[in-house]
């Protein structure tokens, strides 16, 4: 499980682009969100660094 912070998703269209860019990394990815903790996190088989590049892409911040 991978877990980041994003300080920058403060929405429901935020969420559904964070889901979008990891799925795009995986779309056998499961994803869970706490938006009000701005918490995400990703069970995957993709390393960490394609996930960050993909929210990255997506024009987030992940910590």
């Amino acid at each position: 499980m991978i877990s980041f912070q994003i300080p920058d998703m403060t929405c429901g269209h935020c969420v559904a682009a964070v889901t979008k860019a990891v799925k795009a990394a995986d779309p056998a990815a499961e994803i869970k969100i706490d938006l009000p903790t701005h918490n995400v996190q990703v069970q995957t088989s993709v390393p960490r660094e394609v996930v960050v590049a993909q929210l990255v892409d997506a024009g987030y911040t992940p910590d």
